[in-house]
């Protein structure tokens, strides 16, 4: 077979494993969303975000449906959300996101990964103070002009807006992604999305020696093993950190 034969193979490996995690990611976040408000998406709103976006990750068609059913039943798995917080290597800070359904066996793997690359767990709110929860969206088709007309023609109320080159970027409040995203859409542009995210931003980066990057990207590494983990988010510059 030979040496090219298995780096194919290790490759094609590598990019299953990430898309069997992102599969499974986005069908714990789409069963608990239906289980709890429902399974039709135009009365449960934040299954009908969920599904738009697993769509825009490209998640199967039958992965979405299948997790809905699955929340049907009534009964099964019931998976609860817990935040950790702490300093990765080099004193970066992380916020790690979870669904479990066992906090004792989360809690156990989660440190480990920080203990095993030189970072602490630290305390609730530790980090978190530090970061900025909020809606973000990005896309292009429309000048930030347009934008800035489009969200007050429909009183959305926006912390920030900005572009770069033909990129335009719009920062708000977390409960407003939708209504956000609904005055764009309504504007008859034709846009593209790159990203639409409710999530943790940090105020400030920060760069890694080339030690503590090699030590961030284990790191990384091994939150995304963790089949409990759905989200990470950090401090550290993305250039420094491949």
């Amino acid at each position: 077979m030979g040496r090219a034969h298995e780096v194919r193979a290790a490759s094609m490996a590598k990019t299953a494993a990430k898309k069997s995690k992102l599969y499974a990611k986005f069908g714990k976040e789409i069963y608990m969303a239906a289980k709890q408000g429902g399974t039709d998406p135009d009365a449960n709103l934040a299954l009908r975000r969920l599904i738009d976006r697993a769509k825009q990750a490209q998640v199967p068609g039958d992965v979405i449906k299948r997790n809905i059913e699955k929340s049907k039943g009534g009964s099964g798995e019931d998976y609860s959300p817990i935040r950790y917080e702490g300093f990765g290597p080099g004193g970066c800070t992380v916020i790690i996101e979870c669904l479990t359904d066992n906090v004792n066996r989360t809690f156990g793997e989660v440190r480990n990964c920080f203990t095993k690359t030189g970072g602490k767990l630290g305390v609730a709110g530790s980090v978190s103070y530090l970061y900025n929860f909020c809606s973000r969206i990005s896309f292009s088709g429309m000048t930030e002009d347009e934008a800035l007309e489009a969200m007050l023609m429909n009183e959305c109320e926006i912390t920030d807006i900005e572009s770069d080159e033909d990129i335009v970027i719009i920062t708000g409040q977390a409960g407003d992604l939708d209504k956000i995203k609904d005055a764009l859409t309504e504007s008859g542009k034709e846009l593209e999305f790159f990203e639409d995210q409710v999530a943790y931003f940090p105020n400030d980066y920060m760069e890694l020696d080339a030690e503590d990057v090699d030590k961030f990207n284990r790191f990384m590494n091994m939150l995304d093993d963790l089949d409990d983990v759905q989200d990470v988010y950090h401090n550290v510059k993305q250039s420094d950190a491949e």
